[in-house]
């Protein structure tokens, strides 16, 4: 499913005294099945961005197109049931949205809610705690009896036993320790790749953003302002300081490296291992002259 936002603006409790503008001329679109990273500083408004992704928030300005579906700045929308089906959220935290006695009744409540058979969503519960790496016998256990990253696992569950085309990640490693952001974060990109996911990854994290994304969205101060692949992003670290954002650790690590050797490497490195790799080459081409 495509996303486009066209000249987007809104502004919080609009029309009275406590107006607040969060957002203005965001122009920007999401190809389908593309691993998309919208990072910005606190208060740039990527916040307020996904919430237009399946219409929790609606434009002020401008129009959103979900798919087929188009939102309009001051026009009625119809059929949101529609688009949140296609479209899920994992909010930061969402094990706190937890409420069912179990676990199978939780991933189940979603699907039942918009229409599908009891026997289907079961069935769904079922495939998706193996898919987020649970075993099965949770299902019948209460989700307030497992660990924080367990809980936030079902949570996951739940969103995509929807099914949805799009998955939109809001800060999804908040709370957990350097184990459990990777875990997390390879869980939802072996589910990008295997299920063909359209995955809108907001974030703070730059690690994040250079090693999973295909594309890279600035937000500052409301505005899009800056788009590019990973490489082509944090190549330019003026322009990312200029937005007050800092490269990835591994970028900077590679500037101090190349300081130290008087030598730029042929390409920004994005991961520890292609540093490792670039070095490595560097080395031999050293010896070998």
């Amino acid at each position: 499913m495509d996303i486009e936002l066209q000249r987007v603006g809104f502004s919080y409790a609009a029309g009275t005294p406590f107006e607040k503008r969060a957002l203005y001329d965001v122009d920007f679109a999401i190809e389908s099945g593309t691993y998309q990273a919208i990072i910005g500083h606190t208060g740039s408004g990527k916040s307020t961005v996904l919430q237009h992704f399946n219409a929790l928030l609606k434009p002020t300005e401008g129009e959103v197109h979900l798919g087929d579906y188009t939102v309009i700045a001051g026009k009625k929308a119809k059929n949101l049931k529609q688009v949140r089906q296609h479209i899920g959220i994992v909010f930061q935290f969402p094990e706190h949205q937890l409420f069912e006695e179990t676990v199978r009744k939780d991933i189940m409540f979603g699907p039942l809610n918009f229409g599908v058979s009891k026997e289907e969503a079961e069935a769904r519960a079922q495939e998706l705690i193996k898919l987020v790496g649970l075993p099965e016998e949770v299902l019948d256990k209460s989700p307030f009896d497992l660990s924080g990253g367990q809980m936030r696992r079902v949570a996951i569950a739940g969103v995509l036993a929807m099914k949805p085309d799009v998955i939109v990640l809001d800060e999804p490693t908040a709370g957990l320790d350097p184990r459990g952001q990777k875990e997390m974060m390879d869980m939802f990109y072996h589910l990008h790749q295997q299920e063909g996911l359209t995955t809108i990854l907001v974030t703070h994290s730059m690690e994040d953003a250079a090693r999973y994304a295909d594309n890279i969205l600035i937000m500052h101060d409301g505005t899009n302002v800056l788009r590019g692949t990973p490489r082509e992003i944090f190549a330019d670290v003026e322009s990312l300081r200029k937005y007050r954002l800092e490269p990835p650790r591994i970028v900077r690590f590679q500037e101090k490296v190349e300081q130290l050797l008087g030598h730029k490497l042929p390409t920004v490195c994005l991961t520890e291992e292609e540093l490792a790799k670039a070095l490595a080459e560097r080395l031999r081409e050293g010896r070998e002259g």
